[in-house]
């Protein structure tokens, strides 16, 4: 006898003691023989939206950003180069605009998702414009436990003080606006991520208790996993299995950063506990736990800070001692820009890792990456003079025809025009966006 309508409701939980962990998308949640069941990769899309600070090394002949020829088949580049392996997903788009005169490294963050020019304030009346994140999130984010995620690196708080003359220091602070005057903090705790994700509860001196004990919340889920797993299918049982692993890597992960981080508190007294002390570890944490949120649909939006502008941070483990900001004004010196292209290429390198995730993370008929738009850039070109000019972008999707270099005629087009295309490719029609968009778009279709 076929069961026509019998089926796990499409939002289901592991619940546990104080946790309950969403499982990804499985066949099992497909009434038998509906039309959704004929047609499974039919899954929502998602967008993600990741920042780098200082601009890129762009000029052509050292190879480092801008790719030599436009259209299909072109020239990968040294900072592209960890993307080969997904060129047929990859669009570079050159010579889009920023908020070029608008404060040097504030109008780059700020204008990056919202192509507003920030208002000139060092009070708390700020004022900028809703980013193309959020505008996405309105839209595809409410059938999911978050609309939006926003995460980050750095802890503004070490650069109060060190902000652009006549503007507060808070515009640094994100890249995500869900109004013109409401700018959205940015999570740089792992651990406060992950529990906020798979409902770790209680007070901060609880939750410290409880890392002591060094439980996994998937102990506590274990047994209903097992009752679920003797009544899936193999392929949905692999799917599971696959993913609690992922969950349990990202906690053993922050366990581990953790306890680390234990050890350097005389040190550094001041870094919350669950930040990691080193820049990968920290990067790569929070990509696996943007993976997870994705692969269990706790979330389809998200933006994420790999570094704020005058970021500070170095990069020693790759040869790199000096800060980020400081290389950024290299003064044409060879030397120097050669090591702003090899930060530039590291961060690259951690994008290319979570994008291989996503490529290899089924979702229905297909893979994360088929369902996702990604879009990878900075707010500023050329570091050294803060030109917003030229702006460096990539778009990895697996619905957006890729291998393309899509050049913009004589820098005419606002990166506005770029977001409207984006949010026509989540399904969202905008006659423009931002303060400068005549309505046009780059051409992503």
């Amino acid at each position: 006898m076929f069961n026509f309508k019998r089926s796990l409701p499409r939002r289901q939980f592991l619940q546990g003691a104080g946790a309950a962990i969403s499982l990804p998308f499985l066949g099992a949640m497909v009434p038998a023989l509906t039309a959704l069941a004929q047609t499974a990769a039919n899954r929502p899309k998602r967008a993600g939206f990741v920042y780098v600070p200082h601009g890129m090394i762009m000029t052509d002949d050292a190879n480092w950003w801008t790719p030599t020829t436009a259209g299909a088949d072109f020239e990968m580049t040294r900072t592209l180069m960890p993307l080969e392996k997904y060129r047929n997903q990859l669009t570079v788009v050159s010579n889009l605009m920023g908020a070029d005169g608008s404060g040097q490294h504030t109008g780059a963050a700020t204008a990056w998702l919202t192509d507003a020019y920030p208002k000139k304030t060092q009070g708390a009346d700020l004022e900028a414009g809703i980013s193309i994140d959020q505008v996405i999130a309105a839209e595809i984010g409410q059938e999911t436990v978050f609309p939006s995620m926003q995460l980050a690196i750095e802890d503004i708080s070490s650069l109060i003080g060190a902000c652009d003359t006549g503007y507060s220091c808070a515009y640094l602070n994100t890249v995500s606006w869900a109004s013109a005057t409401t700018p959205l903090p940015m999570q740089i705790n792992p651990r406060v991520v992950f529990e906020r994700m798979f409902g770790g509860t209680g007070t901060a001196e609880q939750r410290q208790a409880r890392m002591g004990q060094n439980r996994s919340i998937l102990d506590s889920v274990m047994a209903e996993a097992a009752r679920l797993d003797k009544g899936l299918g193999p392929q949905d049982r692999i799917r599971v299995d696959e993913y609690l692993e992922n969950v349990r890597e990202v906690e053993r992960r922050i366990q581990l950063a953790e306890s680390r981080g234990s050890e350097l508190a005389d040190s550094a007294p001041e870094s919350p506990v669950g930040v990691p002390h080193e820049f990968a570890e920290h990067v790569e944490v929070m990509f696996d736990l943007l993976h997870v949120a994705y692969q269990a649909d706790i979330t389809r939006v998200f933006s994420f800070m790999m570094a704020r502008e005058l970021s500070h941070m170095s990069y020693p483990e790759i040869g790199i001692p000096d800060p980020h900001h400081a290389i950024s004004h290299h003064q044409n010196s060879e030397e120097t820009m050669e090591k702003h292209g090899k930060v530039n290429r590291y961060h690259m390198e951690f994008f290319a890792r979570f994008v291989d995730r996503l490529a290899n993370t089924p979702d229905g008929d297909g893979s994360l990456l088929d369902n996702t738009l990604l879009m990878y850039g900075s707010g500023m070109s050329n570091g050294n003079e803060h030109v917003k000019l030229r702006l460096p972008t990539a778009i990895v999707s697996g619905f957006v025809p890729g291998n393309r270099h899509i050049e913009i005629p004589d820098y005419s087009k606002p990166i506005g025009d770029l977001h409207v295309d984006i949010a026509k490719q989540m399904g969202i029609e905008l006659s423009r966006f931002g303060q400068r968009s005549d309505g046009g778009t780059v051409g992503l279709s």
